[in-house]
């Protein structure tokens, strides 16, 4: 049986025990929120690993980091350091988006030194080798590879896949009769569209969705349904297309369930501020509570350079409102590939705004940890505090670096802390 099969079945499984010893909850808790669908263990029968984490409903929001090589600059290498990279910077997941090079070599080099779970596009690859390798165009792409690459990436040990099944031909129809700014910014959804507008057929992983979800439960793999029509910019937020595919993911999400098979629903995107509780509520509505994936959203679009900030913004407000699951956003975004201390920004940023929403949804010990770090502040107790910060690394390299006398105030302030300064005034004589 699968994950989910014997989580409605009640049957407690060692994934299930150390699942609920990694995130504090009650296994009989964590079981229900994976048989409602709620919750989801993105845990491949074929990547052992040993952090097997859980995202959903009633649980601290997780952040993903993206890593991957391009076509320019393809190798294994770069991606194991932007992994380990990641992986000190606190990301809970990784997903691999290469498109260059030995695409196998890749994920399964990095899957033999993932401790958590890693997540793919399928049709990356597919395109990737049947254009580049065999001189080919998208729309030549048959149903038997992209099917044989989920197999293939499944037996290799993925643990969760994102894949564009709610791009109908329908929604092609309202995105040409409601004109947007900027198209499909998405790169699984353009290559989507380009294969259903060269064969004039309907898109191959939703005619294909039963087979599809055979091959998933097999392996135990966690289907993340992709937003092939997110918005690229705020002029594009919440139109028809946006919501058109997010009421198609809402019906596949109730099959795969019925399959077998856990499902997180992929977000946006670009998007106002205003319009961000909206879309999570509308998505936890439409979808039946599944977990929510987001990508930022991003709040602005002017800031190339500062977007793991911009996303940072945006995914603090969707966590809050909602949202389960963070994809990091880099400050590379829109620019170049992200090199290794662009994910490490990126992971922190989003571990930062992730934080920031635990606190509001009252996930227990979140704000018991700034509590501590006030306590620590409050006795200016540095070691407590760098012990306590989300990097580290970067709080003891900036008190190293201002603590070039003797004291134990900061170089802002010096002898004029207005902690110390308050607390002489205020003590008994």
């Amino acid at each position: 049986m699968s994950i989910r099969e014997d989580a409605i079945n009640k049957k407690i499984t060692p994934v299930f025990e150390k699942c609920a010893e990694r995130e504090a909850i009650e296994i009989d808790k964590l079981m229900a929120g994976v048989a409602r669908g709620v919750i989801a263990v993105p845990k491949n029968k074929n990547h052992d690993f040993a952090d097997i984490m859980a995202v959903g409903q009633g649980l601290s929001t997780k952040v993903n980091a993206n890593i991957g090589a391009s076509k320019d600059l393809p190798g294994l290498q770069q991606e194991l350091e932007k992994l380990c990279v990641a992986l000190r910077a606190g990301t809970d997941t990784v997903m691999d988006l290469s498109m260059g090079r030995d695409l196998n070599e890749i994920r399964q080099g990095i899957l033999e030194r993932c401790p958590v779970p890693l997540g793919t596009v399928p049709v990356y690859q597919t395109v990737a080798e049947v254009v580049e390798e065999k001189g080919r165009a998208i729309g030549e792409v048959t149903v038997t590879q992209l099917l044989d690459t989920i197999r293939q990436q499944a037996e290799d040990g993925v643990d969760f896949m994102t894949i564009h099944c709610g791009l109908t031909r329908d929604s092609l129809t309202r995105i040409k009769n409601h004109k947007r700014l900027m198209g499909v910014v998405s790169r699984g959804g353009s290559f989507t569209i380009e294969w259903m507008s060269h064969n004039n057929k309907e898109n191959p992983f939703y005619e294909h969705y039963d087979e599809l979800l055979a091959i998933l439960k097999e392996h135990e793999v966690t289907i993340s349904l992709g937003d092939g029509l997110r918005p690229g910019c705020l002029a594009d937020a919440t139109d028809r297309g946006q919501i058109q595919e997010l009421i198609h993911l809402g019906e596949l999400t109730r099959r795969a369930w019925d399959a077998g098979v856990q499902v997180i629903i992929e977000g946006p995107g670009h998007m106002p501020l205003d319009q961000i509780k909206a879309n999570m509520l509308l998505q936890k509505r439409l979808c039946h509570g599944a977990p929510f994936y987001v990508l930022g959203p991003l709040v602005t679009d002017i800031a190339p350079g500062y977007d793991h900030i911009t996303g940072a913004i945006g995914g603090a407000i969707a966590a809050s409102a909602g949202a389960d699951y963070l994809c990091y956003v880099t400050p590379a975004e829109h620019l170049k590939l992200p090199n290794p201390q662009d994910v490490r920004d990126g992971v922190v940023a989003s571990r930062i705004a992730a934080h920031a929403a635990d606190i509001v949804k009252g996930v227990p010990g979140a704000l018991d940890k700034d509590i501590a770090m006030a306590e620590c502040r409050n006795g200016l107790d540095w070691k407590g505090q760098i012990e306590l910060s989300l990097d580290p690394d970067k709080a003891r390299q900036y008190r190293e670096e201002g603590n070039s006398y003797t004291g134990d105030a900061c170089s802002m302030c010096g002898s004029y802390c207005a902690i110390k300064v308050y607390k002489k005034a205020t003590a008994e004589k």
